[in-house]
């Protein structure tokens, strides 16, 4: 019967995304969210907010209790905004010199603010927000490593509780290079967290980036920052939820890898050269 309920939430989240991206590319803002790939042709980023939109909603419906159904919105909405932040204000000429987290730190240190320095704090916010919502949830709260800790050790868990959220939806973000890559990785993610008690909130993150994925490998869509952001955020109040203490050290220290290691080695070349993930990543792709 769980099963049953999971696959209602994921048809949810697809629907919900779908309806949302029409919505989108017809407002006022949908012109604004026009651009040119890779391949140069042309694509929009509405696909971003209407994933972060339509996954957040279904997953907080999926989730177990009111406690992390508000965490499921709080990361969702808030990576998806900033996100879209970025999105828009990362692409005018004068945003483009800073490239990674390196770059947007020199730039602070220069006394420049740039959008991706927003949307690092904001994502940031969104994941202890999330986390100390979590905390609240009866499930969470139980776990046994969770409640030998006192005041000190609540609060470092809320804190790797918070990176491993925010984490994720930069680790997702970092592998939107090339159409469907950060969905499929995000399918990749979410699906074997679908079981479980808080599972709901991963259903609703991979059925909303399920029912956008052909448009995104058709090369009619992006899910630029606001979609990955947004869809990592979600894959990790789940991950944070399953996991103690120690669970949460331990991943927060291969996102933080994985992220150091993006700042010397390009991801979309590791992929070419591997067997197996090169042609995965172009499964569905449209041809040249």
């Amino acid at each position: 019967m769980r099963w049953f309920g999971r696959l209602v939430v994921a048809g949810a989240g697809a629907v919900l995304a779908r309806s949302a991206l029409r919505e989108v590319r017809t407002s006022p803002v949908g012109p604004a969210l026009e651009r040119t790939n890779f391949r140069g042709r042309p694509v929009t980023l509405a696909a971003g907010p209407a994933l972060a939109a339509g996954a957040a909603a279904a997953g907080a419906v999926g989730a177990p209790g009111a406690a992390a159904g508000g965490a499921a919105l709080v990361a969702g909405l808030g990576a998806g905004a900033v996100g879209l932040y970025d999105d828009v204000v990362g692409a005018r000429p004068e945003q483009k010199a800073a490239k990674g987290f390196a770059g947007h730190l020199a730039a602070l240190r220069e006394g420049q603010v740039t959008a991706g320095m927003v949307k690092v704090v904001g994502v940031g916010a969104a994941g202890l927000a999330a986390a100390a919502l979590l905390a609240g949830d009866p499930v969470v709260a139980r776990h046994p490593r969770r409640q030998r800790h006192g005041v000190i050790g609540r609060g470092v868990d809320l804190l790797l509780g918070a990176g491993v959220i925010a984490g994720t939806a930069n680790l997702i973000n970092l592998l939107d290079l090339r159409p469907g890559r950060a969905a499929k990785s995000g399918l990749l993610l979410g699906v074997p967290l679908v079981p479980g008690p808080h599972g709901g909130i991963a259903a609703g993150a991979v059925g909303a980036a399920a029912g956008l994925l052909p448009a995104d490998l058709d090369e009619r869509v992006m899910l630029g920052d606001s979609g990955a952001n947004a869809l990592g955020a979600l894959l990790g109040v789940t991950l944070a939820a399953r996991t103690g203490p120690v669970g949460r050290a331990g991943l927060l220290a291969a996102l933080a890898g994985l992220t150091a290691a993006s700042e010397r080695v390009s991801f979309t070349q590791v992929i070419q050269r591997t067997p197996g993930l090169r042609e995965l990543d172009a499964l569905g792709r449209r041809a040249h």
